[in-house]
């Protein structure tokens, strides 16, 4: 028999992050939730998502044992600015027993009829900053920070459950251009000439993090992020990043940022349109680190990021305003990143995921020598 419990405290909470190290222990694919962060993303004082989220974590277990986890959330934002009342699915783990799957589901089912949704979505987080989607292809691919790995049993039992497609993301291995490719790569240095002329657009560089926390006394980072909110205002579900919010992520991520894979356009007035930013991978780190800063998990990330970074780039976000796509600007930041990417060394990239209907994100990579490895799915049903 199946048992859902609440998480209370932070011992369960802990159990409840650290399930999905212990599921993904020996898989060499999966790369571990980090702890210090999830705790700090459950914590409703330091995760500003709480303001206008609401969610609660829960616990399967049979026999005394933990089997399964999931969040349930509703986005009151989100909602709100799609018209909507989805409660949303996160952060999803169970045994392959569709027993524990439907317990853990049929939680945030009713959770969410009690709360006045009416449908029910996920993997989603609390917003677009937090892994999405369902892993359905590419279980032989290793998984990065910013998403997550699930075993291929997990959709096959969530279908039985008679939940369907809402949405799929995808994501692609895109290979840094060698001597040999270099003629499709100078397509984007074309393009991108041409784009700063007929715009009056120029590259804006920092050395550090310090100095563009510091930029127009902090506000300067608000405005960079302010492109991502606009440039992805129309994507699924996605809910506007509030002042808080970036702050939080610019004082948690930057700081482990190297200043040379940031790329950032700027307009005749010397104002962000756009911005690519690019981190060496920590997958392996973090598999070496257990998931676990301490006691040694600082030096396999720290090994990562200074002395002897992974051959991958994670893509982690690229956005351009609105007014100023289809203008080549895309191409403006791939011809500043890919000259940095080949002189740091770096074999391929990891993009970032993207839904498979964005013709305008799909098209940026197409003078790239890239493949679609991973492939991954939100599932929907009525309640």
């Amino acid at each position: 028999m199946v048992t859902i419990k609440k998480v209370e405290g932070r011992r369960e909470l802990r159990a409840f992050i650290r399930f999905n190290y212990h599921l993904y222990k020996d898989n060499p694919y999966a790369v571990p939730d980090f702890l210090e962060d999830m705790l700090d993303t459950f914590n409703r004082k330091k995760n500003a998502a709480f303001e206008f989220c609401e969610g609660d974590l829960f616990l399967a277990y049979r026999d005394g044992k933990i089997v399964g986890r999931v969040a349930a959330i509703i986005n009151h934002k989100a909602n709100k600015t799609w018209n909507n009342k989805n409660v949303r699915f996160g952060w999803i783990d169970f045994i392959e027993d569709i027993e524990v799957l439907k317990a853990l589901l049929d939680t945030v089912e009713q959770w969410g009829r009690e709360r006045g949704m009416n449908k029910i979505v996920g993997p989603l987080g609390f917003t677009d900053m937090d892994p999405e989607g369902m892993l359905i292809d590419g279980f032989d691919q290793l998984s990065t920070m910013s998403t997550t790995y699930n075993y291929p049993y997990y959709p096959k039992l969530i279908e039985q459950l008679g939940y369907e497609k809402e949405v799929d993301w995808v994501e692609r291995k895109v290979m840094v251009p060698t001597t040999e490719a270099q003629a499709d790569a100078a397509k984007y240095m074309r393009v991108a000439e041409m784009s700063k002329k007929r715009y009056n657009l120029h590259m804006r560089r920092f050395k550090s993090a310090k100095e563009i926390l510091a930029e127009e006394n902090g506000q300067y980072v608000q405005k960079v992020f302010n492109v991502i909110n606009k440039a992805y205002a129309e994507l699924y579900g996605y809910s506007e990043m509030n002042e808080r919010q970036i702050q939080q992520y610019a004082t948690t991520y930057l700081q482990f940022l190297d200043m040379r894979l940031l790329a950032i356009v700027e307009n005749e007035d010397n104002q962000p349109i756009a911005m690519g930013v690019g981190m060496g991978s920590l997958s392996y780190a973090l598999q070496k680190a257990h998931g676990k800063l301490f006691p040694f998990g600082w030096w396999h990330l720290a090994k990562a990021i200074y002395f002897k970074p992974a051959p991958v780039i994670d893509l982690l976000l690229v956005g351009v305003l609105p007014e100023y796509q289809n203008k080549g600007v895309n191409a403006l930041l791939f011809a500043e990143i890919i000259p940095v990417a080949q002189k740091m060394g770096f074999v391929w990239a990891e993009t970032h995921v993207q839904l498979e209907d964005n013709e305008k994100s799909q098209g940026q990579w197409a003078h790239l020598d890239c493949t679609i490895h991973k492939r991954r799915r939100c599932f929907q049903k009525n309640l």
